[in-house]
């Protein structure tokens, strides 16, 4: 076959060429989840662990059913996953939209598909298609990312299967989606940015944990160190906090005397907005581009401070503002909300450095911690294998991302390169959420430990996602893409 002047020849047997180690790594941990899944829901009656009444019976037909879609992915010709891209793509929103319509409501989201008596979650689908699609686009079209039509139309890609899953509702599904901005960030995205999706979260807390006139403050101050350090100019630096102080001034006397309605937050805000029009002319005038971007960073900074109080009271659920004030420390409820993480640290930590052993956690035996199996499943590791166990589980993680890391660099394709980082990506967030999640350091938003925690959508949405990109991977050197 021949590509560009260049012979290709096609491997006979493409099993040959397909990643050992990152196989070995896959079944090292659906053996360990079944293993642990069964340690969760062990039940004296029904100790045979292929008894299919039990969900440790179900998740090894899960795992037969995993290895089956591996080995027809394998032996898919690579080029399929490249040209059907869209159309994969088109079918995973076509079923995040009718799974809205006429999905089975579990714990008040409308997430899932039943038929008989087996359950499907689109969006554990949707991520391999949303990651294809996101491959295709940046490489089909050699797109810019320094770029700004760029930027919107690869965000669209990302953004439109999050807000799907938003509807149903599934905080948990829809935050790993925004993971795939860690993709446009490797490829070429302006590290600005990233950084500022970054502090997007950092001053979401920031104002949960004070209030929006200190971070403002706060950030006018931060701005006008950084107008000084940009510029190097005292004396204009000096000039511009001047004008501000003046404008706030006299604003503030108008609101406390006269109007008594704008409130010290909107005092603030119209004093920026109001010294941004005083300068305008030696912007203008100096093209001064540097602290033309440091005054619009602080405005939407300030008007994004503004909206957190909106997003977090008119938002979120109940029950997601009070995992966060948990989180925050500002509520404790050991038998409430926060009874899951409360119990999943104790679990964890009741292990000790060697663990209780198999089949003698006490947390996990009397069922303390609720989802053991699934979302918290990591709770069991603590358990009964202790640190040691769960630092060998987190370095197999470790171990099986850099060596993707490794095998998307050595790409000739931009297509796969692109596709490899988008499996990263989504595993290293639903790795870092789930375990945050059971040792306390994020919200508990519901979202499962990869090849571990018991589920076929979730098992099977993972496995297809990791074996493409082997696939791919296996046949870098037969098509240029």
């Amino acid at each position: 076959m021949e590509i560009r002047g260049q012979t290709v020849k096609r491997s006979v047997n493409i099993l040959m060429g397909i990643d050992k180690t990152a196989i070995i790594l896959f079944l090292l941990l659906i053996i360990m989840g079944w293993i642990n899944i069964y340690a969760a829901v062990f039940n004296e009656e029904h100790s045979g662990i292929l008894d299919l009444s039990q969900r440790y019976g179900k998740q090894f037909i899960w795992i037969v059913a995993a290895l089956v879609l591996a080995v027809f992915i394998v032996i898919i010709d690579n080029r399929f996953y490249f040209f059907f891209s869209w159309f994969i793509y088109g079918t995973c929103m076509l079923l995040l939209i009718l799974v809205v319509i006429f999905g089975k409501e579990i714990n008040g989201a409308k997430s899932w598909f039943e038929f008989g008596g087996i359950s499907l979650q689109p969006s554990e689908l949707a991520k391999f298609g949303t990651a294809l699609a996101l491959a295709s686009y940046l490489n089909t079209r050699r797109q810019d990312l320094t770029r700004l039509s760029a930027i919107v139309q690869a965000s669209a890609i990302i953004l439109f299967p999050a807000m799907l899953t938003l509807v149903q509702p599934d905080m948990g599904s829809a935050i790993v989606y925004f993971s795939l901005f860690l993709v446009l960030f490797r490829e070429g995205m302006s590290p600005y940015i990233f950084i500022s999706g970054l502090l997007m979260v950092v001053l979401f807390f920031l104002t949960l944990l004070t209030n929006n006139l200190s971070v403002s403050i706060a950030l006018i101050i931060i701005a006008i160190v950084l107008v000084w350090l940009t510029t190097r100019k005292w004396k204009l630096t000096l000039f511009g906090t001047g004008i501000f102080l003046l404008i706030a001034g006299t604003v503030y006397l108008l609101d406390h005397y006269v109007i008594k309605s704008i409130g010290n937050e909107m005092v603030l805000f119209i004093s920026v907005v109001l010294s941004g029009v005083a300068c305008a002319f030696y912007i203008y005038n100096k093209k001064a581009m540097s602290v033309l971007i440091i005054y619009l960073f602080l405005i939407g900074s300030i008007a994004y401070v503004y909206s957190v109080d909106y997003v977090f009271n008119d938002f979120l659920k109940p029950h997601q503002k009070e995992r966060i004030d948990i989180l925050l420390g500002f509520k404790t409820d050991f038998h409430g909300t926060g009874y899951n993480v409360n119990q999943s640290i104790i679990s964890i930590g009741s292990g000790g450095f060697a663990g209780k052993g198999f089949l003698q956690g006490t947390q996990t035996k009397f069922k303390f911690v609720p989802k053991q199996s699934s979302d918290f499943i990591f709770c069991t590791v603590g358990e009964e294998w202790g640190f040691l166990g769960s630092g060998i589980v987190i370095g197999i993680y470790l171990f099986l991302l850099l060596r993707l890391i490794s095998l998307a660099e050595r790409q000739r394709s931009d297509f796969a390169r692109i596709y490899g980082y988008c499996v990263v990506s989504i595993l290293f967030t639903h790795i870092f959420l789930n375990i945050g999640m059971a040792i306390g350091l994020v919200p508990v938003i519901g979202i499962p430990l990869p090849f571990l925690s018991y589920g076929g959508s979730s098992l099977w949405g993972f496995t297809i996602l990791l074996f493409i990109f082997l696939r791919l991977d296996a046949s870098r050197s037969e098509y240029l893409i």
